[in-house]
């Protein structure tokens, strides 16, 4: 089985913890057709192989980027203009998505970075709230609600052909201080690095764009 086939399988079975709160929408593009569409093209053209490869670890998937297309920090526009997937979503660009793709170009091209490289979240699913973004550690008692299904989420993608010698979390808050946790529990991984969230960047740091992409290609390398 392709690693293409294995992740498929895996979004198609995702379902949110039981315990979420009711006022919390849950995003999961792939029970859309469209959603399921854009994401099955995708992982086809770029995961058809059994290469390893290391992990990098989001939040969630956001309202305009991964919780429409299906894919992590890829909005519609880059899906579209760089992976070259047509897709029927509104053109909008992402903040997250613009940062990636930018420093996916960096470390020379999608196909290049997606052979080596799979970007998950710590919830591959996403989540809003009164119309907003809610990452899941803005919960009361996220961790009871999140913990398990975190744990077997991570088991089930390590048999996505994973190099365990490394993952990285992609922001240096929360999500890496519960990364480290779950890693310290269960040593999935020999060592977590972090690197800087995207939005962080483009929202607070822009003028430093460049330096924070060239910490991107120092940890990958």
């Amino acid at each position: 089985m392709l690693v293409s086939d294995r992740i498929l399988d895996f979004y198609k079975s995702l379902a949110p913890p039981s315990k979420l709160p009711k006022e919390v929408e849950t995003l999961n593009p792939y029970q859309t057709a469209d959603g399921w569409q854009s994401t099955s093209q995708f992982y086809k053209k770029y995961y058809a192989d059994n290469h390893p490869r290391r992990m990098l670890f989001g939040i969630n998937p956001g309202r305009f980027g991964g919780g429409i297309t299906g894919v992590p920090f890829t909005d519609p526009l880059l899906l579209e203009q760089v992976c070259d997937i047509q897709n029927p979503f509104h053109k909008r660009a992402e903040l997250s998505s613009r940062f990636i793709y930018e420093m996916i170009a960096a470390y020379g091209g999608a196909e290049q970075f997606y052979s080596k490289f799979y970007i998950t979240g710590m919830s591959p699913l996403g989540f809003v709230m009164n119309g907003k973004n809610l990452n899941y550690y803005d919960l009361p008692n996220w961790q009871k609600i999140f913990e398990k299904d975190m744990i077997v989420w991570i088991k089930e993608q390590l048999t996505f052909s994973i190099d365990t010698s490394v993952a990285f979390s992609i922001g240096q808050g929360q999500n890496l201080k519960f990364l480290q946790k779950i890693n310290d529990q269960h040593h999935f991984f020999e060592q977590i690095v972090p690197v800087p969230h995207p939005r962080w960047v483009m929202q607070y740091r822009l003028k430093r764009k460049q330096e924070f992409i060239d910490e991107y290609m120092h940890k990958l390398a």
